[in-house]
């Protein structure tokens, strides 16, 4: 049994080449049934984001002619993955996509969308019936790892990219922050992702203010907030209590007396300020003001820092559980090898009794005495059984086959014991 993993991702691959590798929703359905017919591949599951390219497969199949086939249903060059391919076969391929699952190998250290595309790759392939119960058995053993790893350690805690923390900061200033009301001055990218994070917070109450007008309604609707345009930000301001500001404004547009005048009709209720933007949007004497709490991007990125060496710590944590995982399920990938050896040598053993049982059936059946048969039966067993493998000892010792002379002594010790173990218990 051999499952092996291909792959390019952002750490082997510019955006560009991963962008052609990259599977549609529709390709994925025609990529699976391809996949399946290629030499030697028993099961296949397809992970395609933004950031990798995965094919995860069960059975003997070498990685050159995975990455054949990926190069050739994109229309690739033969060599144009070579450079920027990896290979895992066995332990290596189930450690890579535990890691992969658990956040671990992501863009963004411990963020936790690849596992719900990891997922969505595995029920597509399982609707496809490309799965089987090798990576039926891995795929849901590595969803049990990545939960362990989210429960056990802090991973995806703590806020490493700056929209992000920006939410972070407020969710730890505002106790209830799904009742704040919030403005964002800008509305870009950034501000796009601040909205996103805070609706997951559970904020309603979201004010998009822009220079124009159309692209702040854009944003609004997209996350059902208010938009206006940077002329209203004088009535604005006092409503706010979080501001957050991103503009590509070369000179600050709120200054200390707008926000002055914003507290006083806010009676002195306090402000948060986030100013995500460079050059800076609010003016730093902003600080100066007793009610108002302005953070900067710089402020952000030591807590970032902090952040991500503490995720950084946890991931560590989060690579023994995955090492130990992947050599339990390893271990269970191997004993499969032995599987059909010992039906067969069970079926062999289980014969033979049957065929000495139905003669001695025969003698008792002509009246030989119960003792004799007996007697006869036990030493036709033990000449069957033990036939074979006192040939195989005679064969070993002439070779001077140490290796099989200690396996065949080795079992012997044990039925050993376990006949001493029976007769105790008897």
């Amino acid at each position: 049994m051999t499952i092996s993993a291909l792959g390019i991702n952002h750490k082997t691959a510019p955006v560009d080449l991963r962008e052609r590798v990259a599977f549609s929703t529709e390709q994925l359905d025609t990529a699976l049934q391809a996949i399946r017919q290629l030499q030697g591949v028993d099961e296949a599951v397809i992970v395609s984001t933004c950031n990798r390219t995965e094919i995860y497969c069960q059975g003997k199949v070498s990685g050159d002619l995975l990455l054949g086939w990926l190069s050739g249903f994109h229309g690739l060059a033969p060599d144009a993955l070579q450079q920027h391919h990896y290979v895992y076969q066995d332990r290596q391929a189930i450690s890579h996509l535990m890691s992969v699952a658990s956040g671990l190998d992501s863009l963004v250290l411990g963020e936790p969308q690849i596992l719900g595309q990891v997922k969505q790759a595995y029920q597509l392939a399982k609707r496809q019936t490309a799965v089987g119960g090798i990576l039926e058995r891995l795929f849901q053993q590595t969803f049990r790892v990545a939960k362990t790893v989210r429960n056990e350690t802090e991973v995806g805690q703590n806020a490493v990219s700056v929209a992000y923390a920006a939410v972070s900061l407020a969710k730890h200033i505002f106790a209830k922050l799904n009742q704040s009301r919030v403005l964002l001055i800008g509305a870009g990218d950034t501000s796009e992702l601040v909205a996103q994070h805070l609706q997951q917070q559970g904020v309603a109450d979201i004010t998009v203010a822009n220079r124009t007008l159309q692209r702040a309604a854009e944003l609004a609707q997209k996350i059902g907030g208010k938009a206006h345009s940077l002329a209203e930000l004088g009535e604005l301001l006092p409503q706010a209590d979080i501001v957050v500001s991103s503009t590509a404004s070369t000179l600050p547009i709120v200054g200390k007396g707008s926000i002055e005048s914003a507290l006083k009709k806010r009676r002195h209720r306090p402000m948060l300020l986030i100013d995500l933007a460079v050059p800076r949007d609010i003016e730093e004497q902003v600080n100066e003001l007793d009610d108002a709490y302005l953070y900067t991007v710089d402020d952000l990125q030591n807590i970032i820092s902090e952040n991500i060496k503490n995720r950084e710590q946890a991931a560590r944590q989060a690579q023994v559980i995955i090492q130990q995982q992947s050599e339990e399920f390893g271990d269970w990938l191997k004993s499969l090898n032995s599987v059909g050896l010992i039906r067969d040598y069970r079926g062999q053993t289980q014969q033979i009794a049957q065929q000495q049982l139905q003669k001695a059936q025969q003698l008792l059946a002509q009246g030989k005495p119960a003792e004799d048969v007996l007697q006869l039966l036990a030493h036709r067993l033990t000449q069957q059984l033990t036939h074979q493998p006192t040939q195989l000892i005679k064969a070993a010792g002439e070779h001077n086959d140490q290796n099989s002379l200690a396996l065949l002594q080795q079992l012997l010790t044990r039925e050993n014991g376990g006949v001493n173990e029976n007769n105790n218990e008897e």
